[in-house]
C-alpha cells in the first residue's frame, strides 16, 4: 500500500486551472500519491494548500508571466516532471450566433494556453530526458457537440497537438497524452434541471455522472511510471458516452 501511495515520489508537478472542480481533484490526487511538490496554477485564489502543494496566480494566455513562472519553479526545484493542462473556459453558442469574441476567448485559453504552457515547460523535460504532459480534452473534442464549435475545436485541437508532441518528444522519453471527460458532476452540473441531468444519464451507458475523482485517477496513471509506454493516446473517461 505504501508503494501505491508513493507512485510520484520525488516528482514536481504543475497543474493549471486547479482552484476548483476537476483541477482541484487532480492536485489533491497527485499530492496524495507522493509528489514532492504540486504547483497549482489558476487565475484566482485557491483555498487548498498544504506541505507539498503551493498555489500560484497564473494566466495561461500571458507568455511573459509563464516564462517568469517556469524560471522560478526551475530555480527552486530544479525540474518539472509533470504538466497537467486543465485550464479551460466555455462560451457556447450556435455557429450562426457565435461572436468573434466568443471564438477568440475560448481559443486563447483552451488551445493557445495549452500551447503556451507546454512550449515553456517541455524545454525542461526535454533537457532532463523525462516528463509527462497530460492535457484535458473532452468527449466534445472527439465527437463534436451542437452549440460548442469553439470548445470542440479546442478540445479536438489539443488531441492533435498531443499526438504531434508524442512524436516530437518521444526520442527524449517525454510523453504526451490526453484525458477526455464525459459528463462529470461538478458545481456547474448541480444547478442543471432534472430533465437536463436525465438526458445526460440516458446518453451515458453506465447510467451515472462521472466524479472528479474518476478524472484524477486517469491523470494519476498517465503521470506515473505505470504508463511509461503510453504516449500519444486519449483516455476517454465518459461512462461510454458517445455524443
Amino acid at each position: 500500500m505504501e508503494e501505491l501511495m508513493n507512485r510520484l515520489e520525488g516528482k514536481i508537478a504543475v497543474v493549471t486551472g486547479s482552484a476548483r472542480g476537476i483541477g482541484r481533484a487532480i492536485v489533491e490526487k497527485l499530492a496524495a500519491h507522493g509528489a514532492k511538490m504540486v504547483i497549482s496554477c489558476d487565475m484566482g485564489e485557491s483555498s487548498y494548500e498544504q506541505g507539498n502543494v503551493v498555489h500560484k496566480i497564473l494566466n495561461v494566455t500571458d507568455r511573459e508571466a509563464i516564462k517568469t513562472f517556469v524560471d522560478q519553479i526551475e530555480k527552486e526545484y530544479g525540474k518539472i516532471d509533470i504538466l497537467v493542462n486543465n485550464a479551460g473556459i466555455t462560451k457556447d453558442g450556435l455557429l450562426m450566433r457565435m461572436t468573434e469574441d466568443q471564438w477568440d476567448a475560448v481559443i486563447n485559453v483552451n488551445l493557445k494556453g495549452v500551447f503556451n504552457m507546454t512550449q515553456a515547460i517541455s524545454r525542461s523535460m526535454l533537457k532532463a530526458r523525462k516528463g509527462s504532459i497530460i492535457t484535458l480534452s473532452s468527449v466534445v473534442g472527439l465527437h463534436g457537440n451542437a452549440g460548442q464549435t469553439n470548445y470542440a475545436a479546442t478540445k479536438g485541437g489539443v488531441v492533435a497537438m498531443s499526438k504531434t508532441w508524442a512524436k516530437e518528444f518521444g526520442g527524449r522519453n517525454v510523453r504526451a497524452n490526453c484525458v477526455a471527460p464525459g459528463f462529470i458532476q461538478t458545481p456547474m452540473t448541480d444547478v442543471l434541471s432534472e430533465d437536463t441531468i436525465k438526458g445526460m444519464l440516458d446518453a451515458t451507458p453506465l447510467g451515472r455522472l462521472g466524479q472528479v475523482e474518476d478524472i484524477a485517477n486517469a491523470v494519476l496513471f498517465l503521470a506515473s511510471d505505470e504508463s511509461s509506454f503510453v504516449t500519444g493516446e486519449v483516455i476517454s473517461v465518459s461512462g461510454g458516452l458517445m455524443l
